[in-house]
């Protein structure tokens, strides 16, 4: 798309299902490899990733030929089978069926990058259903609590 121009940035947000504090910080810096990998081979740019044991925020550049769905679609997919397959949890590693994903304007880039690095610090003082829950009200989003981090079942 030589004449088309795009600058979508998102912040994306997932959980691990059912259990918590599953990735290890010892194979940290190797998720977010991987999952960097999945997002460059799908045209979008990882602008800031942190993985923490029990959920991860990405802010990509979205390329214009995705969708948002779609990249969770291969970002859940393609990490849940790299994790089990390096073995390194007794049974099988999945995440949670849901995300948020959030837009911000080149000018909040810094500010989300910043927000993004900090995560380990930032979770001393809160954690991240706390966290994940003031982002929603903070945007103005309707859900019930009760349905949020609930354990999925086996398909």
């Amino acid at each position: 798309m030589p004449d088309s121009f795009t600058q979508v940035h998102i912040q994306i947000v997932f959980w691990v299902s059912g259990k918590y504090n599953l990735i290890e910080e010892q194979h940290r810096d190797e998720v977010e490899k991987y999952i960097c990998g999945i997002l460059k081979n799908n045209k979008c740019k990882p602008l800031a990733i942190y993985c923490n044991p029990e959920h991860i925020h990405v802010l990509i550049g979205l390329s214009p030929e995705k969708s948002i769905s779609e990249i969770m679609r291969l970002i859940k997919c393609n990490s849940s089978k790299f994790i089990n397959e390096k073995h390194w949890l007794p049974g099988e590693f999945q995440w949670q069926r849901g995300y948020g994903a959030f837009s911000y304007s080149k000018e909040q880039i810094d500010g989300v990058i910043n927000y993004i690095m900090g995560q380990k610090e930032h979770h001393r003082k809160i954690s991240f259903q706390e966290e994940f829950l003031e982002i929603l009200d903070n945007l103005g989003f309707e859900f019930d609590r009760k349905y949020l981090f609930k354990p999925q079942k086996e398909d």
